[in-house]
């Protein structure tokens, strides 16, 4: 039995967001689905809100703790790793690379399998929203060693837009960074900024306009970058860069909450 919105409280999808459970994206699908209940009531109704001190809150049976505290990590994924919390196909995971964490944390977007470089991992599921929604526009910055060297024209159409599959990619800055001889042909180095981060966009945009992707890392999100951390391993974020990261997606008035260490 779905249970009549509330008029006061707050928003269920973002109580689960600020537990750490999930992203509110997920939290409310999780709501669509019937795995969230309240007070023991099954709640479908994305307006719904409840009180986190006073109500029982539940996503699968498991009550969401009212206080969390905030964990923000940073790791540098090496290829072979699925962005997920856990894979059905029983691949190793970037929940893998981070051991002996104990709060709750999950990715923030999502690097291919065969794509390397810097990835965010909290349970501060508010921020994590505003990271990945392309509606703050937060940058990301790749290098891809691609096949050929791209002139001037195909730098313009990737920055202007390519269609693929009736959809307009494009990207905020490319730029050739270097260019030589790969093991295997011509090869260049191409820097790609993006403020959208649709499904393996790079490379779909990069094989469209005839330079397809030999690797693909990722070397900066938003203000967050760090050239010293060695693949497959992580750290915590500084409550300065936090605090930029905040700021990037318009969170700058809050606060950045302690670090665990």
């Amino acid at each position: 039995m779905a249970m009549k919105p509330k008029l006061e409280g707050i928003r269920i999808q973002k109580i689960i967001a600020a537990a750490g459970v999930a992203s509110r994206r997920a939290a409310e699908r999780f709501m669509l689905e019937g795995r969230v209940t309240v007070n023991g009531t099954v709640i479908s109704t994305l307006g719904a809100r409840a009180n986190p001190e006073g109500d029982d809150i539940r996503v699968d049976g498991r009550r969401v703790a009212r206080k969390v505290k905030r964990r923000y990590l940073l790791l540098n994924k090496p290829r072979g790793f699925v962005t997920t919390r856990s894979d059905p196909q029983h691949r190793p995971t970037v929940m893998d690379l981070v051991p002996g964490v104990r709060e709750s944390v999950y990715p923030v977007g999502r690097l291919d399998y065969d794509s390397e470089g810097l990835l965010l991992l909290t349970n501060d599921g508010e921020l994590a929203a505003r990271v990945t929604h392309p509606r703050h526009g937060l940058e990301r910055v790749y290098e891809a060693r691609i096949r050929g060297v791209p002139g001037a024209g195909t730098l313009k159409r990737l920055t202007r837009g390519v269609m693929i599959d009736g959809r307009l990619y494009s990207a905020a800055q490319a730029t050739v960074m270097s260019a030589g001889r790969g093991q295997r042909g011509d090869q260049s180095l191409l820097q790609v900024a993006l403020t959208e981060g649709r499904n393996r966009q790079v490379r779909q945009m990069c094989g469209a306009v005839g330079h397809p992707v030999v690797r693909l890392r990722r070397i900066r999100i938003g203000p967050i970058q760090d050239m010293t951390l060695p693949p497959g391993r992580f750290r915590d974020l500084t409550n300065g860069e936090v605090v930029a990261l905040r700021e990037a997606v318009g969170q700058g008035l809050r606060a950045a909450e302690s670090v665990p260490r």
